[in-house]
């Protein structure tokens, strides 16, 4: 499988969108943001301090990512996303090229679960349709998110807009827009299954 690294290449390509609509520097905090009154009153994303990526038994994950992940996702990469990596990405559009489109249930939500503990980390689409999940996603290059879709008890960010798992899973990273937080994730990071216990 295709492994394309982008050292800080792929967020800034994606980044280059947010700063021309609002002319912020990457890294702002949301609660200084002043392009957008909904962005500055809202309480989203929940902060953690740097600890929760120190290293642990595998890079900065509890363990490695599971053997057979959702969607034909590749191993290998996701261990590497996943667990040895805080600035690179999965290739724009590589959630495409996996089976997700063809085997999601376009009728209901879907929960995607930590590619390493199995805890639900985002459930979409939610207060909107499948469609505008999917054409937000695919033109942006990376599954994304909105904060009513973010399973919060297991989702943390960093100040510089990384978005982490309580469990230090890499996930990807908030890239606000005009409409609010946007969380740009690997499709690799969120391609688990329940684990026992999880909904």
């Amino acid at each position: 499988t295709k492994f394309v690294f982008y050292f800080f290449f792929v967020i800034s390509s994606i980044h280059s969108f947010f700063l021309s609509k609002t002319a912020l520097s990457f890294g702002t905090s949301i609660s200084n943001l002043s392009g957008s009154s909904s962005l500055a009153a809202t309480k989203y994303p929940i902060y953690c301090d740097e600890d929760v990526m120190n290293q642990k038994s595998h890079g900065t994950c509890v363990g490695g990512v599971m053997k057979n992940l959702r969607w034909n996702c590749e191993l290998n990469t996701a261990d590497r996303i996943c667990c040895y990596n805080r600035h690179y990405a999965e290739y724009a559009g590589y959630w495409e090229k996996t089976s997700f489109l063809k085997e999601a249930d376009k009728d209901k939500e879907i929960t995607f679960y930590d590619s390493v503990t199995g805890k639900p980390l985002f459930i979409a689409p939610r207060g909107r349709s499948f469609e505008d999940f999917r054409k937000e996603s695919a033109s942006h290059g990376w599954p994304s998110f909105r904060d009513n879709e973010v399973v919060w008890e297991n989702v943390r960010c960093l100040k510089n807009g990384e978005a982490v798992s309580v469990d230090g899973t890499h996930l990807g990273h908030n890239l606000p827009d005009r409409n609010g937080n946007r969380y740009c994730i690997n499709l690799v990071s969120v391609a688990g299954y329940p684990a026992e216990g999880s909904k």
